[in-house]
C-alpha cells in the first residue's frame, strides 16, 4: 500500500537518520520543508521533499494537504494510563485546600489507586485503559510509555503489566512498558520498608523478567517515598534483570535522585519541577534525557520545570503528559506542548522537538520514531488548515488535528 500526500503547506521535523536527540541551542532549530510531499509505503516513510522535486509515482492513494501541516506524531514517554476508577474526590479536596502530600498521608494518592486496582478485574482494567489509549491516539500520540505502579502487590503489578502487554498487541501504537513497583510503600509495609523492597527485587522482578512484561524499571525517588539509597538498590536489581532505569525525581524536593539516575545510566529522569544548579550540572554530557511534565504542574499548582535554565545549560529536554488519575488526568500532548510554551517559555520549535524526537529518545525508540525520516515508522499528524505551526501552542484550547496516521494508516 503506497500513500502519497501532496501540497503539504509545511512538513515539520525532517531529519536524517543519524539524529537521535537535540540539545541546548539545537532545540530551537526545527527543520521544515514548505510546499512538500510525503510518500508512505506500508507502515514506513519512503520519501519526502519539496513539490517541485516530486517524481512520477503510481500511488495507491493520493491525499491533498493544501493549507495543512504534517509533523511526526507525539512521543509521550511518561504515562500511567492503566488504572482503575478515578480520584475525582481528591481533586475537590485540593480545591478545598489540601496538598498532594496531605492527601497521600491520609491514605489517598497512589495508595488509593492501588486499593481500587486490586479490587478490579483484569478485564475491566483493560476495558477502562483502552478507552484512554484510543483517546490519546486520536489526539496525535503515536508512541507511548505506560507504567505499572498501582498494584503494589505481586498480583497487582503483574496484572497491570499484562494489561499493558495486551494493549500493545491489540493496537498499532508503539507501547513501551515500565515496571514501577517502587511507586509508594504500601500501608502494611510502613514499619518494614525493607520487606517491601525485598518483595520487589526477589518476587516481582523475576516474574516480570521471565514473562518479558517490561522494558524499563522506575522508582519514585522522593521524600516520603523512596530514598536515594533505596532507589539505587532497586535500579541495580532491575538492571540485573535486563530493565533499563527511568526514574521519577525532583517533583517536590531535590534529594540527589538525578545524580543517582546518572550514576546508573538511566534513560530518563522525569518531573524535575525542583532543580538546583548541581542537578543541572549532573546532567551535562550524559546520555540521560531530562523529561518535564508541565500538565502535572498545571493540575497540582506546583512549579514548572525550569526549561530555560536547562536548555541554556546545553541540556536536551523532552515533554510528556504524566497521564494518571491523581495528578494529571489528561493525555493530551497538544496541551502539554502549549503549556510548555506558555508557562515554561519554550519556543514552539523547542516544544515540538521535545515532544517528538526527544520524547522518542526517552523511550529508546529514536531509530524508528520522532521525526520525518526515510525508513522510520509512518507515524504523523496532519493538521487542519492553519496559518503557521505557531498556531499549535497559540490556540491551546482548539483541536487542530485533522488526522493521526499510525504505521501508515489513519487511526479513526
Amino acid at each position: 500500500m503506497t500513500t502519497l500526500i501532496v501540497n503539504i503547506k509545511e512538513l515539520l521535523q525532517v531529519r536524517n537518520a543519524s539524529i537521535m536527540k537535540v540539545s541546548g541551542d539545537e532545540m530551537a532549530v526545527l527543520p521544515t520543508i514548505k510546499n512538500a510531499f510525503l510518500l508512505i509505503k506500508n507502515e514506513l516513510i519512503a520519501g519526502f521533499g519539496p513539490m517541485y522535486d516530486l517524481p512520477k509515482i503510481n500511488a495507491d492513494k493520493v491525499m491533498d494537504a493544501t493549507g495543512k501541516m504534517v509533523l511526526p506524531s507525539w512521543c509521550d514517554s511518561h504515562t500511567h494510563i492503566v488504572y482503575a476508577g478515578n480520584r475525582e474526590r481528591e481533586f475537590v479536596d485540593r480545591i478545598n485546600g489540601l496538598s498532594y502530600e496531605e492527601i497521600a498521608n491520609r491514605g489517598g494518592g497512589i495508595l488509593n489507586s492501588a486499593k481500587k486496582l486490586n479490587k478490579t478485574t483484569e478485564e475491566e482494567i483493560y476495558n477502562q485503559s483502552k478507552v484512554r489509549l484510543e483517546e490519546i491516539m486520536r489526539l496525535g500520540t503515536g508512541a507511548v510509555e505506560i507504567k505499572s505502579g498501582y498494584g503494589l502487590t505481586v498480583d497487582g503489578e503483574l496484572k497491570m503489566l499484562r494489561v499493558i502487554d495486551r494493549l500493545s498487541k491489540n493496537y498499532p501504537i508503539t507501547i513501551k512498558a515500565t515496571f514501577l513497583g517502587a511507586h509508594a510503600i504500601p500501608l502494611e509495609f510502613k514499619e518494614n520498608r525493607k520487606e517491601y523492597i525485598d518483595l520487589i527485587i526477589n518476587e516481582m522482578l523475576p516474574e516480570i523478567a521471565q514473562n518479558k512484561l517490561a522494558d524499563f524499571i522506575d522508582v519514585f525517588c522522593e521524600t516520603d517515598y523512596f530514598t536515594v539509597a533505596e532507589t539505587e538498590q532497586i535500579m541495580a536489581a532491575g538492571i540485573k534483570f535486563g530493565l533499563k532505569p527511568k526514574i521519577h525525581v525532583n517533583q517536590f524536593n531535590s534529594i540527589g535522585g538525578i545524580q543517582a539516575g546518572v550514576k546508573y545510566n538511566a534513560l530518563s529522569v522525569d518531573h524535575l519541577e525542583i532543580m538546583k544548579s548541581e542537578d543541572i550540572e549532573a546532567l551535562k554530557n550524559t546520555e540521560t534525557m531530562p523529561v518535564a511534565l508541565p500538565s502535572c504542574s498545571y493540575f497540582l499548582g506546583i512549579p514548572y520545570s525550569p526549561a530555560r535554565e536547562m536548555i541554556s545549560a546545553g541540556l536536551p529536554l523532552a515533554l510528556a503528559t504524566d497521564y494518571n488519575p491523581g495528578s494529571t488526568p489528561s493525555g493530551n500532548m497538544n496541551f502539554v506542548v502549549a503549556t510548555a510554551c506558555i508557562k515554561m517559555r519554550m519556543t514552539p520549535e523547542e516544544a515540538i522537538n521535545a515532544a517528538t524526537i526527544n520524547g522518542a529518545y526517552a523511550m529508546g525508540i529514536s531509530e524508528t520514531h520522532g521525526s520525518i525520516t526515510v525508513g522510520k515508522k509512518a507515524n504523523f499528524i496532519i493538521t487542519k488548515p492553519i496559518s503557521s505551526y505557531y498556531q499549535l501552542p497559540y490556540a491551546f484550547g482548539s483541536n487542530l488535528i485533522d488526522a493521526t496516521f499510525i504505521e501508515g494508516e489513519v487511526f479513526a
